[in-house]
């Protein structure tokens, strides 16, 4: 099921979520024309690869904790960049719409702390059983996107989304298209053999971000339409 667009417009401008969507766009652009050497030598590729990936057990030892942030900006390949950027576009402006621009900003990143730390957490008890281990680099802002994901099932369970199935295009309620994409992930993440996505961070992402949405989120939404009905 892709998701196309979401009928629910915000009411202000998404300027963090564009900054966050041209960073990692700049950022991907830069890694890939070095790779091949274009513009930029293959050695700034390196660099970056090293400088943004997150090695679980480095942190575990106290080492370059700031990858811990810098891996939420960096992408394997250019399927990996798009895939996180439309799911991104598609929800993360009505989530800062209801949160602000700085707190929307201050949500993503701890999204995305949250998402690593189960992903190292399920490393730790043995919940991933595949080829991710503790030496395997993590890169990509899909656990901070989860979050993202989950606060926009608290705020706008009703919600509307144009998703493509088959060979039809339906708008299928938030509640039903996220619960779905979350529990697919449960079933990856119990029952995958051989992957290298780490789909716990998805799952620790995505319960992050329910539990803000429901901490924060929904008390500022009903504030910000009280505003508007005055």
């Amino acid at each position: 099921m892709l998701p196309l667009k979401d009928l629910n417009r915000p009411f202000r401008t998404p300027h963090v979520n564009r900054v966050l969507l041209i960073m990692n766009f700049v950022i991907f652009v830069v890694y890939w024309l070095s790779t091949v050497g274009i513009y930029f030598p293959r050695a700034v590729a390196e660099k970056i690869k090293y400088d943004f990936t997150l090695y679980p057990s480095e942190v575990i030892h106290w080492q370059r904790l700031y990858t811990l942030v810098t891996s939420m900006f960096m992408h394997a390949d250019w399927f990996h960049l798009l895939g996180n950027m439309l799911f991104l576009y598609i929800f993360g402006d009505n989530v800062e719409d209801v949160f602000g621009h700085v707190s929307y900003l201050a949500f993503y990143i701890f999204c995305g702390l949250a998402a690593a730390f189960t992903h190292i957490l399920s490393l730790y008890f043995g919940l991933t059983y595949n080829a991710v281990g503790f030496s395997t680099g993590v890169v990509g802002a899909s656990g901070a996107i989860s979050g993202v994901l989950g606060a926009y099932l608290i705020l706008f369970p009703k919600a509307r989304i144009l998703t493509w199935v088959a060979y039809f295009i339906l708008p299928i309620p938030a509640i039903i298209y996220l619960g779905v994409w979350f529990l697919i992930q449960w079933f990856y993440g119990l029952f995958e053999v051989g992957s290298n996505i780490a789909y716990w961070a998805h799952i620790g992402g995505f319960i992050a971000g329910m539990m803000l949405g429901i901490a924060f989120g929904l008390k500022r939404k009903k504030e910000k339409m009280a505003r508007l009905l005055r």
